[in-house]
Formats: structure tokens, sequence, C-alpha cells
């Protein structure tokens, strides 16, 4: 068998199964097969139609489910208020009234339309004080612990049909909502799932929603997956469509559950390690299909239009080799077969754009299996590609106020033990021994960073400090898990991390978020934004992350953006705003994030002297001194303050424990924000890869000009300016080959060159090009001046244009200008094209109607348009007062004698 390990883009489960392979394998409900010590499935199974354990299943089913009625029957029928989004307030009846009921209320097409609802109670129910487990989900959600605050009321997503059960605000949510595709596909997983137990008899594990479909694993013996199971199962989903099944839910104890689902041991092992003591979960039936799930889903099959299987694999249970083999079946469905031939139009294109197929078809990149997996080798055009992109972010770094720094690549495991990545992070970093004591090359920045500030003592003057790094980092993924340059070992990003006073963190994140925003606004890519807060393995206090929390949500709101709240899905060092960019395809992809920390200042013991304190003490030997004192404390003592303990034996390790650090007289801890707009820029050029398709703009293409030669002749004019281009930073090249010029422009608009110059004798003489432009048949003739000109324009894509002065009390600084335009032959000048080059390398000039050649016409005329000043005058003067006087003779006097008028006067020119 082929085993894949990919691991896909799993929106609401991620591949935290794989989490639970450390624990106890061997389950057992005390009937039917089981999971043995070896973690390996024992026990009969048999390839079969209609198993006979789908009606043992129901049965028990049944009996649950008539006993959950009998309690919803006896639950109050009170009036209740739906408050809808527009402010419109609905009467209901608790444990009546159902989110299905308002949409009917309002339209059938409403009712018909609406996928889940999205609900946010304003009373206390019983439902919401209940612990139920998700034996299919995360266990990291931080929000239910307790003593999590009640920063919110909770917004809950609810099935349609689901009666409501006190006073609450409701969202009904479509399929075209990422709420909605979520439900959809998942609710599509529960079908693919039932029709492979009624066509295979097949033990079903794990089935979640992607970013654009779903699949399903399933236990079939040694029995493969074949292409020719396809048709067999989407007929079953056909049929399951057509008899319009309704989605019950059941919310069962942990026995109960065991009970249900006693003769599939995979369904055993995730009760059994998920379901602490006294828990519930919940399950949800359709058909004879009866499977563990949080919800919520669609309120019947019927929902599900057009269903395509569209490939298979196999992985193993839990991610382990060691563990049993599954099949995983990969479909997609959606709610009109309109939906679908769009879907199959795009999944084509996508697949001409995979960026694996461009990279390869551009030469910009490859791995090598054997010589280092996971890494990156650049190629030529590749490397200007990434160079592009980080040049990018460095000119809009030296406008925004970042300083670059660089740091080690390698360090002592001591570091990470002080930043906590150690205990968080160890299995994903690759360690070295360095004379005898563990080191580990760097996974991410943020500890280098910290040593950067701790440095010397920071003054409050000195605040934000804005750091930046493009430096090389590796993370040890699995095998399985590397895919192209999505899924890498070796990576780089546009990382930064900003350290500022606690008053400075709402306008920084804003700052941050305005440059995310104009980054993605450049690459043509749509954002959103989730607030993830604090997970259940996190360091720091409460306390620490409600501030942090806050604060983020906060910039939000003031910047105006709409957001999403994703509970206990932080970072374990801080709570993050995640952004998600929308590509030509409509596919979403995490690339930034702005991550707000109080713990690192902490655990590196970070501090800036305050204004109140004054800067007296703001020497470097001061905060040698107090390190030297600090230093000897420590060593007096354990962190819990009583008497160092006896100095570890030789050979043995000692333990690292942190105790937070004191801070000094006048001193205060910074808040540090990690912030990454681009993430890792192998990533990040994979998605322009697909969002592009390989066209890309002239500001980061790694083919801006080819210029081609006429056969030979022009050969070596050819080279010239291709060396010329060059010289000014350009990606220019040049086809000296014997082709036919037909072929040889053919050719450069196959491999996507922005540019075409053709040359030939002719131009030669001329110093021009016949330019053409991607996409265009047609072709100008152009100066040299001018298409460095235009290259220069376009390759000048940032938030602030570093050619100008930027306005001090309103006012510019005088710039002279002088501008000699070669005509004809090397050397030959002429100052008629005065006006002329001013069009072609600015932009300011480029709307003014005025001739080129004014400079000749000034030799019998006094002003632009004859012999009375006019606004023409007016507004040219002012342009060439911005850029520097001008050097022609003519044009020359005739801006002395212009600046010889106020300019009130000059105002009144019409």
């Amino acid at each position: 068998l082929k085993v894949d390990f990919e691991l896909p883009p799993i929106r609401r489960f991620a591949p935290r199964f794989c989490a639970m392979a450390g624990r106890r394998t061997e389950t057992y409900a005390g009937h039917g097969p089981k999971i043995g010590a070896s973690g390996k499935f024992e026990g009969d199974f048999k390839v079969q139609q209609g198993a006979p354990f789908l009606d043992r299943r129901l049965e028990i089913w049944q009996r649950l489910y008539n006993k959950h009625c009998e309690n919803v029957s006896k639950q109050e029928r009170k009036p209740i208020k739906i408050t809808l989004p527009d402010g419109t307030v609905k009467e209901g009846t608790a444990w009546e009234t159902s989110p299905f009921d308002i949409a009917a209320g309002i339209a059938k097409g409403l009712a018909d339309s609406a996928v889940i609802a999205n609900v946010t109670y304003t009373e206390p129910v019983a439902s919401m004080q209940e612990a139920v487990a998700a034996a299919d989900d995360d266990e990291s959600e931080g929000e239910d612990e307790p003593g999590a605050p009640a920063r919110a009321a909770k917004t809950v997503q609810w099935d349609l049909k689901r009666p409501l059960e006190g006073s609450c605000k409701l969202e009904l949510l479509k399929f075209d909502s990422d709420e909605g595709k979520d439900t959809f596909w998942h609710s599509s997983a529960h079908i693919l799932g039932q029709a492979l137990e009624n066509e295979f008899g097949v033990h079903l594990t794990i089935g979640p929603p992607l970013d654009n479909g779903f699949y399903y694993d399933s236990y079939m013996g040694s029995r493969p997956m074949t292409e020719k199971d396809y048709k067999p199962l989407e007929d079953q989903v056909v049929k399951i469509s057509k008899e319009d099944q309704p989605f019950e839910r059941l919310v069962l104890t942990k026995d109960e559950a065991l009970e249900l689902f006693q003769e599939n041991p995979f369904k055993v092992q995730l009760i059994t390690n998920k379901v602490p003591e006294g828990s519930k979960t919940s399950a949800y039936r359709c058909g004879k299909l009866i499977d563990l799930c949080r919800g919520p889903h669609v309120p019947s099959t019927g929902k599900i239009k057009a269903f395509k299987v569209e490939k298979h694999s196999a992985t193993y249970w839990l991610g382990k080799n060691s563990n049993d083999s599954l099949q995983r079946v990969y479909a997609v469905a959606f709610p009109t077969e309109k939906d679908m031939k769009v879907h199959q139009k795009n999944k084509d294109e996508a697949e001409k754009r995979k960026h694996t197929n461009v990279g390869k078809q551009q030469e910009l990149f490859f791995f090598h299996p054997v010589a280092s997996p996971g890494s990156c080798f650049w190629l030529p055009h590749g490397a200007r590609l990434f160079n592009s992109l980080v040049e990018f972010m460095k000119k809009e770094y030296r406008g925004r106020g970042f300083k670059e720094v660089i740091t080690p690549n390698i360090y002592n495991a001591e570091l990470f033990q002080q930043s906590g990545h150690y205990a968080a992070y160890k299995k994903n970093m690759y360690p070295v021994l360095v004379e005898g004591e563990e080191w580990y090359l760097k996974p991410m920045n943020c500890p280098g960073h910290c040593m950067v500030f701790d440095n010397r003592l920071r003054s409050y003057k000195e605040l934000p400090m804005r750091m930046a790094t493009f430096g090389v980092l590796h993370r040890n993924e699995e095998t399985g898990a590397l895919h192209g340059l999505v899924r890498v070992r070796r990576f780089q990003q546009d990382d930064a991390h900003i350290f500022c006073r606690h008053d400075q963190i709402k306008d920084e994140v804003s700052g941050a978020l305005e440059f995310l925003l104009y980054t993605y606004k450049v690459f043509g890519l749509e954002s959103s934004f989730v607030l993830s807060t604090r997970p259940k393995k996190a360091i720091g206090s409460r306390e620490v992350w409600d501030k942090a929390e806050a604060a983020l949500e906060q910039a939000l709101n003031e910047c105006g953006l709409p957001w999403k709240l994703n509970p206990g899905d932080g970072a374990f060092y801080g709570p993050k705003i995640d952004i998600k960019v929308k590509d030509a395809l409509g596919r979403r992809h995490q690339c930034a994030t702005i991550q707000l920390d109080f713990n690192l200042p902490m655990r590196f013991n970070l501090q800036y002297k305050t204004e109140a304190a004054g800067e007296a003490d703001d020497e470097p030997e001061v905060k040698e001194k107090v390190d030297k004192k600090a230093d000897k404390e420590k060593k007096s003592e354990e962190p819990n303050g009583e008497p160092a303990a006896a100095a570890p034996k030789p050979g043995e390790k000692k333990e690292y424990v942190w105790k937070e650090g004191k801070l000094r007289t006048g001193c205060e801890r910074p808040a540090m924000i990690h912030r990454a707009i681009m993430g890792s820029i192998e990533r990040f050029t994979a998605i322009l890869c697909e969002h592009y398709g390989g066209k890309w703009p002239f500001f980061i293409s790694p083919r801006q000009c080819i210029v081609c030669s006429i056969k030979t002749k022009g050969a070596d004019y050819a080279e010239y300016v291709a060396r010329q281009l060059t010289l000014r930073g350009f990606a220019a090249e040049v086809d000296a080959t014997n082709k036919d010029i037909r072929a040889k422009v053919k050719q450069a608009t196959k491999d996507q060159w922005n540019y075409i110059a053709v040359v030939g004798d002719t131009e030669a003489e001329k110093f021009v090009v016949n330019l053409r432009t991607r996409g265009s048949e047609k072709s100008e003739e152009v100066t040299l001046q001018e298409l460095f000109g235009r290259f220069e324009e376009e390759n000048n894509i940032n938030s602030f244009d570093p050619t100008k002065f930027e306005p001090f009390k309103g006012k510019t600084p005088p710039q002279p200008l002088s501008i000699q335009v070669p005509l004809g032959g090397e050397g030959a000048m002429s100052p008629a094209s005065s006006i002329r080059a001013r069009k072609v390398i600015s932009a300011q000039f480029k709307g003014l109607a005025i001739a080129d050649d004014l400079e000749s016409q000034l030799e019998s005329q006094p002003y632009v348009n004859g012999f009375t000043p006019s606004k023409a005058d007016r507004e040219l003067f002012e342009r060439l007062a911005t850029t520097g006087e001008p050097e022609s003779p003519h044009l020359g006097r005739w801006f002395q004698h212009v600046s010889s008028f106020s300019k009130g006067e000059r105002a009144k020119w019409k």
C-alpha cells in the first residue's frame, strides 16, 4: 500500500489525535473487537454490505434517544425573545422554537438556504452549564476552564432544528459563510461515513471538514480502497440524500458512549482517552450512521445535492506507523450542481497553478529527497523572487521605523529553557551536541531578540523598539507532513518583535494591522482576522492573559476590522491575531500573525528605565553591576527562596527551574509583540505562485525583461541593453540565439517575461528598443531613458516614495535637477528634451498638457501659451519649484521670470 502521511488543512480538527499516541493504546469496552497492547486491531472483521453491528448500534441509540426525548418533554416551556442581527425581536417558546422556525417565519427561501445558526444566550441555560467533552475535537479550548473570565457572552453554533433553550441573539448562516461551509462539509463527511459503513462494513475513525471538502478515515482490514469503489460510494450518497434523513443529536455519559460504540475499538479509544470521568460527550445520527461529534449539522441529508469522491490514500491510526493502516477517502459536496461545476473549474485551474508545477516550469526551486528533504534549493530565478520579497519588506521597514538585527543560528538549550520553548516545543527542534552540552538549531527568533533587548539597560525613550530579522530557522517536521514550500524544515520569516510600553500597545498593534493590510493590498490578497485566546497549555497567569487579550481586542475594534473569536487557540506564551488571506481562486491561507506577549519579557527579566526615574543610571556598567548582584543572589538560594540544593553529581543533568527576576528601582517591564506578515517566505512564495499562476507582477518578477535580437543582428546591442538594465537592478536577460524572432517572442511569452524588448541594428543606431508588454501583441518604440524610467516607476512599490522629500512643516527643500537625454549617438544631448524627460521619469509631470518642445517655443515667446501668462505657466512653475530649477537656457529664463511674480499674482492666472 502507498501510505500518504499528508496532513491537510483541517478546519475544526487539528491533527491533534497524534498527541494521543503516547497514551494507553489498549482499549476494550467489554464486547466486540479491541485495540490490543501493540496498538493493533484485534478481533473479527469482514468487508460486507449491511454489517450486523449497524442494527445493534441503532437499537442502543433508539433506547438512549427515547430517554433524551422524555427529558426534553419535561423542560419548562416559557416565553423567550429572539433578537436578530438587525435588531428585530421575535417571540418564541423555550424548548420548542428552533432557529429553523424563526427562518421559516421570515421567508421560506431563508429556511431552505440556511445551514446553521449562531446563538448567543442572554440568560443562563442548562446546556451552556453542562460539561460536554468533544471526543472528536481539539482538547485545547481554554475558555471552558474553571475561572475563565466572562469577557463576553459566548456565541455557540446551533443546529437549525435544535430547540432554543432561552432568550438569545440569533444569526442565521448560509453555505457561503465560513461557518456554513464548515458545517456543510462536516455533515457531508457523516454521509460519506454512512456510505462507507453501508457498502463495506468499515470501522470509522475520524472524518473532519477541510478548507475545501472533507475526508473520512476507516479501518477496512487488509482490503485497500481503489478508484473502482468511488462509484458505489457516490451511488450510496445519492440514495442517502434522497431519503432526506434528519440529523439527531444526543448527549451521552461516558458509559453510554462506550456502550453505543462497543463494537468500534477506535471510537472506544477516543472515548476512553478524551472524555474525562464524570463528563459527557455528544453524538449524532443520520440513518444508520451514528458518530461521535460536537456538531452542529445541517437539518437533514437532503441538503447535499452534489457529491463527488476526489481521491483516496492510506494513513495510520493516530499518525503512528506502528498502528493499523487506515483507508482515507477525500470528497467534496455542495448544495447545488452549479456550485460543484464552479468547484471543478477552480480545481482544474488550481492544478495548473500548483506551486510545485510553477516552480519546476519556471526553474525557481527544487527539493532533493535524500540530500535534505524539506529544505529548498533556490535556483537563480527563484533566488531573485525570494530576494525581491525580502527587499519589499526591507523598504517598508526603513519607512516604518524597524531596525534589522542578526542573531545566531544555534543556541545552548538553557536559552530555550528560559524562554519556555524547551518544555513546549522540544520535539520540533533539532538537537546538536556541543562539547557535551545540549544545543539546538534556532526554530524561532523571539528568544534571540530578547537577548538583543537585554544587551543593556534600556530607556523609555528607546521605546517602541521595532526589531526585525530574516534569519534562517529550522523545525523538525515529520517526513510525511512535508509538502513543497508549504511545509518545510528550513525556512526564513519576515519576523519582527516590537518592545513597547504598555501605553503604546494599542498604537503598535494598530500600526502592525495597517502594515499587513497595505502589504496584502499590494499583492491583491483579501484578509480576515481571528482573535485566538488562552489555550490550556499556557505559561503565565490568567491576569496577564486577560490583559493581553483585552489589548488585542481593543486594537481590532478601533481599527474597524471585522473579526472572529477562536477560544483556546492562542500560542502557549500569549494571545494572537491570526490573519488568513484569500487568493485568486477563493482559497484561504494562514500567513500573518500578531501576538502580544507579556510572558517572555518576564522570563528574560526585560526592563527599561521609566521617565519618572530619569536616566542617570542608563549606562551599561550599571546593568552589569546589577546583574552581578542578581547572579550572587541566584547562587545563594533556590527560586522558592530556600537554601540552594546540593550541586548535581558528575554526569547528572541539573533540572532547570525558572524564577521571575526582580525589577530594578525605577524600571518597568516592556510588552512584546510578535509580528509576521508574509510569515514563512517559502510558504508565502507558494501562495503567490498559485495566486498569480506564475504571472508575476513586475516589482517581484524573476523575469522582468528579456532582450531579443533579430537573429544575429543587434546581438551586441542586446547584450548592452540587458547589461544596462541589470546594472540598474532589473532582472534582465538576453536571447541571442539563431532562432527566428517570432520563435524567440513565443518562448519569452511562455516563460512569462513581463516585457520583451526586440532589437536590431536599426534600434542600436537610435538607442531604442521595440517593447512588448506581457499579454499584448502590440509593440512600441521607446528610448532607453523611457525604458529605465518606466521600469523604475513599476519597481518602486512602497507605501512611501524614497526618491522624494517628505514635507517639513508643509515645505520641502529645493532639489537641483540635471536631466540630459542622449539623442542619436552616445554623448549627444538636447536641452529641448527637458520637459519630455521629466514626463518620462516623474509622474507629476505626466498630466501636464505642455508640449515636449517647450524649450524651442520659449525662444520666440515669453510664456507657455504665447505672450500672456496663464494657468499652464503656474502649474509648470509649481512642479519645477519642487523638483529643481531647469538648466536649459530658455526654460531657465522663463523660470526666473515667473518666480519674480508673487504667489498671489500667479494664483490669478487663468
